[in-house]
């Protein structure tokens, strides 16, 4: 049983990694590197992360420096800049891509907010859903003879404990991140 809690602890913090990630994907008015992490560019007919075919960087607050490995790539890198839900304008001159970042505007920071809750709460489901598989595993444990019945309510308690830290994690990086973007 123990070790069916120890194998869940370490899907549960996979799971706020995952909702940490999203939630730095999002922007907040700063460059930040971050916020083109996840962005697919098709290079020669592949999607391929960004950050396999350039470095990004921040050189300045409201900055992005793309310097694609090879040439070649900058209009496909721009394209898909263009074409993500980041409302970002990038323009190259040739060697490097440039994405300045603009101020964001009050209604935009609203719209932002509501998808800092969303990709939250898919992340709460995450460890809902992972509270469930346990919770079915402890019962099975329990039908097959491996515990007892206490065992089993001793488990799901201590489950439910691991589970409640572990949204509560999620909630307080979500309100970290709204306070960021509501932030002037």
């Amino acid at each position: 049983m123990d070790e069916i809690i120890e194998n869940a602890e370490a899907k549960f913090k996979k799971a706020v990694e995952g909702a940490a990630q999203e939630f730095g994907s999002i922007r907040t008015g700063r460059a930040s590197p971050a916020l083109l992490e996840r962005l697919s560019v098709s290079y020669y007919g592949a999607p391929t992360p960004l950050n396999q075919i350039a470095t990004v960087s921040a050189p300045e607050a409201r900055l992005l420096v793309i310097q694609p490995y090879d040439r070649n790539a900058i209009t496909d890198i721009e394209k898909s800049i263009t074409q993500s839900e980041l409302g970002l304008v990038p323009s190259d001159d040739g060697e490097i891509i440039r994405v300045p970042i603009p101020q964001l505007t009050e209604e935009r920071r609203k719209e932002m907010a509501k998808l800092v809750k969303s990709r939250g709460e898919h992340g709460k489901v995450a460890v809902r859903n992972i509270r469930r598989d346990v919770v079915e595993a402890l019962r099975e444990d329990e039908k097959k003879g491996a515990s007892t019945k206490d065992d089993l309510k001793r488990g799901m308690d201590d489950i439910q404990k691991v589970t409640d830290r572990y949204i509560q994690e999620i909630d307080e990086l979500m309100e970290k991140k709204t306070a960021e973007l509501m932030e002037i």
